[in-house]
């Protein structure tokens, strides 16, 4: 889940939306759906989706469920499926700000 999740961090709501579709990773499908949901929430709140940004996107780990398979001579061996939690936050993005120019200083070479 997290590989999938640090691909998409920092994009746009749509370039991540466009990411996740041709992502061959079984997280893809919850991530999406998450993704189009908070999409939706915005839009009611009358934020437009092409301004959107992933700002902060994070996965925690969730409960554990704790099964048993039968094992040999009647013993058992513990199987814990795991689950996350995901934390979606998207922002308005905001104008670019241009980086100021670097400036080359020329370097004197003294040769004895």
């Amino acid at each position: 889940m997290r590989l999938v999740v640090d691909l998409i961090r920092g994009k746009s709501a749509e370039h991540a939306i466009d990411l996740l579709s041709v992502t061959p990773k079984r997280a893809t499908g919850p991530l999406s759906k998450l993704l189009k949901s908070a999409i939706a929430n915005a839009k009611t709140k009358g934020i437009a989706a092409s301004s959107l940004i992933v700002s902060e996107i994070r996965v925690d780990s969730g409960q554990t469920l704790k099964r048993m398979i039968p094992g040999s001579r009647g013993s058992g061996f513990p199987i814990h499926k795991k689950t996350s939690r995901i934390f979606l936050a998207l922002d308005e993005a905001k104008k670019k700000i241009e980086a100021p120019k670097k400036v080359k200083k020329a370097v004197k070479a003294e040769t004895k």
